[in-house]
């Protein structure tokens, strides 16, 4: 591996992470949602073994935004599946909201992505007959909510991401934009600890990524929602507190997001 693909330890000392940019007023202290040490996913090939992630030390912290990036076969989707309890680590260790996930059976990890991730993708997922209120209900019928409180609950959400007017209509009668606002709703429901969002704005037009991207600082702010996106569009991590660089399995830098957006960021949070 080359000397400039070194692991970064992204985790704090004294509460303070060790690259920290200034983090626009997220608070670096208490218990983070995401806490990964030293971790790595390993495949054998042959008698070859493929680091896919190696020794990523990482910690997100409540009312982040923070992006992920890296080129094709850097290990970010990896990482991505390992965060989403979509796959478990060779090694290290992996605590969401204080609940360590790297050693846990299937039926287990099915359980805390229901309860603890909230899950937004590129192609937004829903389903096509169905009106953007029943989409956002479905994880609360795996959940067992009942019927009365579900309708609450998605409605609320629905008017969370300005579609109130537009809860009986059709995934074919949204715009893409509105789509991925059914998305987004579906991935709050739960009141998860985490949003996972893999290129939620790969879509989509400029303008409407733009209209995406400042809903998801609104709910950093309001909702002090933890925000991990994995992308490999600069513009989109520039809406963010911090970026992260993965090359090799490894993580080797940290951005600070550009001036003008760090300064929209901090209005977010006064």
């Amino acid at each position: 591996m080359p000397d400039t693909a070194r692991p970064m330890d992204l985790r704090p000392t004294n509460g303070t992470p060790t690259n920290a940019i200034p983090t626009t007023g997220i608070p670096t202290t208490g218990t983070p949602v995401v806490s990964v040490s030293n971790l790595t996913k390993v495949y054998a090939m042959g008698d070859q073994k493929i680091f896919a992630l190696n020794g990523v030390c990482f910690e997100l912290w409540p009312g982040e935004m923070v992006a992920v990036m890296g080129p094709s076969g850097s290990g970010k989707s990896t990482f991505m599946n390992i965060i989403g309890c979509l796959d478990v680590p060779t090694s290290g260790t992996y605590l969401l909201d204080n609940v360590d996930v790297s050693k846990l059976n299937d039926n287990q990890l099915a359980t805390i992505r229901g309860s603890k991730i909230g899950f937004v993708f590129q192609n937004f997922n829903l389903l096509p007959r169905t009106t953007a209120l029943a989409n956002v209900e479905l994880p609360l019928i795996y959940a067992g909510v009942g019927g009365r409180e579900r309708r609450i609950r998605a409605t609320e959400a629905l008017s969370l991401v300005g579609l109130e007017s537009r809860l009986k209509h059709k995934p074919n009668e949204l715009s893409g934009g509105q789509q991925q606002r059914v998305a987004i709703a579906r991935a709050l429901v739960n009141r998860p600890a985490l949003i996972l969002a893999d290129e939620p704005t790969g879509n989509l037009d400029t303008k409407t990524s733009q209209e995406i991207m400042e809903l998801f600082q609104g709910l950093s702010q309001e909702r002090k929602m933890t925000i991990l996106f994995i992308t490999h569009e600069p513009a989109m991590a520039q809406y963010c507190h911090r970026s992260i660089h993965i090359r090799d399995g490894v993580l080797i830098q940290a951005e600070q997001p550009t001036e003008i957006h760090a300064q929209k960021a901090v209005q977010l949070h006064e």
